[in-house]
């Protein structure tokens, strides 16, 4: 995740809260050290948001309560609902874009009074959904992924095949296709000018090529 995303996607975690959240923790859900969360913070103060520190039990780093964003108006049965199946895919690995979905399931989350919150955490705690867990990705294999599909950019990837052969590719992908246990990218193989299929869980690498100015 780039430094600016991130930096957005901790503002939206911390307008989600109505508690707050430590610099440990946050280092966890971005894949960064605590360090680097610090100077995050530091960064989000000096463009003069309102970053404050709670000590103490159920205290953290949060956003003061006058600093809000137009609320969208969920009930606390279609937050539930939305937060609990983006939670089920977020939690079988189903798509490569779970970082973009986590930020999206803060927002619905944030969009909620403290009392709407409170309930649905009780309704969500009455749902359960299970299912066949999808082959785990690296971090930066997914973002990588991501990127190009939404970008419709070429991505290199590292790739091993069945054979325990490994490649590298430039491929463009057209679609992706999520089965059971295990995700599918169609691509364009632009090195070969033909269309394969991959599987996510054996790419081992992959890189957006910079554009050539």
């Amino acid at each position: 995740m780039r430094r600016q995303a991130r930096l957005f996607a901790i503002v939206e975690l911390m307008r989600s809260r109505r508690s707050g959240i430590t610099a440990e923790a946050m280092a966890e859900r971005f894949g960064v050290t605590v360090r680097t969360i610090y100077r995050d913070l530091d960064a989000l103060r000096d463009a003069s948001l309102p970053v404050q520190a709670d000590r103490g039990r159920g205290g953290g780093y949060a956003l003061e309560r006058n600093y809000t964003l137009p609320p969208v108006n969920f009930t606390a049965r279609e937050a539930a609902l939305l937060l609990t199946a983006g939670r089920w895919v977020t939690e079988l690995r189903m798509i490569p874009f779970s970082d973009t979905l986590q930020g999206a399931l803060d927002k619905v989350r944030g969009a909620l009074s403290g009392s709407a919150q409170r309930e649905l955490v009780e309704l969500m705690s009455e749902l359960k959904v299970t299912g066949v867990p999808a082959l785990p990705a690296p971090p930066g294999v997914r973002a990588a992924i991501e990127r190009a599909w939404f970008e419709r950019q070429p991505v290199r990837i590292r790739y091993r095949g069945a054979n325990g052969e490994v490649t590298t590719r430039l491929v463009r992908i057209v679609s992706v296709v999520l089965e059971r246990s295990v995700t599918l990218l169609n691509c364009d193989d632009l090195d070969k000018g033909e269309s394969r299929q991959f599987r996510l869980d054996r790419v081992e690498h992959a890189l957006v090529p910079r554009p050539v100015v």
